[in-house]
């Protein structure tokens, strides 16, 4: 895509070190985690609590070191504080208008239901989540909410973008939204009360992929970024595609080593293609 082009569909980058610092550091950081998520050096939660590593001995070792928390915890932490800060930011900024009011409601509705769901929704095993990646993942949300929220208030200053994406954002974040919560909760009924055991997820697109609640989580986000047609939105957004895609391909190498029967005409992410 031409400078042009983005220039008809984004706001110009806004005059703040910190929004264009945090592009950087964002982008940078999601994609540093997906490709060592390839590299087969993963974030120490769910079924990959400890899978980094090649010998017992060593995972003995790891295990003894490290904080665990139980699942339910470790994952409401990643998410609590970036749906807190969406909600405040109703508070602390002044309206501006149709879009800031989208942006806003569209990011506390995607941390309100992904702490919805940690409490009501996910069946979790005994593996639980390592506290050392639980503070900076949370940290992550929450500085990217931040961000997203600050880089939209201060392009607000800015003309509009000559092509409006932001009804088409709204359209595609609850596309996102849906099927990622539908994907989750066919996840929550593999296990029946007291199962702790992992299993070959079937129905919605597990049929075609191993990781369609990440595809849609992407496709939201996507939504969020035409909504807010910033620089800094859609550096997240690339990330975050980057760090899923290969996270969902972590995942289904997981499903490999554990289950001989997983079929392998099934893909990691898109459907038919990776």
């Amino acid at each position: 895509m031409n400078v042009s082009a983005l220039q008809n569909i984004l706001f110009p980058p806004p005059p703040s070190i910190f929004v264009t610092t945090m592009s950087f550091i964002t982008f940078g950081s999601l994609a540093n985690a997906g490709f060592s998520e390839l590299r087969g050096k993963h974030m120490q939660y769910s079924k990959f609590l400890n899978w980094n590593f090649n010998d017992q001995q060593s995972k003995r070792q790891q295990k003894q070191q490290k904080i665990i928390i139980s699942s339910k915890i470790g994952m409401a932490i990643l998410y609590t504080p970036a749906f807190l800060f969406g909600l405040a930011s109703f508070l602390v900024f002044p309206d501006q208008g149709l879009r800031f009011f989208l942006i806003r409601l569209s990011l506390t509705i995607h941390f309100l239901k992904r702490v919805v769901e940690v409490l009501f929704v996910h069946k979790f095993g005994g593996s639980g989540v390592a506290l050392d990646a639980a503070i900076p993942i949370s940290l992550s949300y929450f500085l990217s909410t931040v961000t997203m929220i600050y880089a939209q208030h201060v392009s607000g200053e800015f003309p509009e973008p000559s092509i409006d994406l932001q009804y088409a954002g709204v359209g595609l974040f609850l596309l996102g939204i849906g099927g990622n919560l539908y994907h989750h909760y066919i996840l929550s009924t593999l296990r029946r009360k007291g199962e702790k055991e992992y299993k070959i997820p079937k129905g919605g697109l597990f049929n075609l992929v191993i990781c369609p609640h990440y595809l849609f989580e992407v496709l939201g986000f996507v939504g969020v970024s035409c909504i807010a047609q910033t620089p800094y939105t859609l550096a997240f957004t690339a990330g975050t595609t980057i760090y899923l895609m290969g996270r969902s391909y972590a995942t289904k190498k997981w499903y490999l080593s554990k289950f001989e029967d997983f079929p392998k005409d099934v893909k990691a992410f898109l459907p038919f293609i990776f």
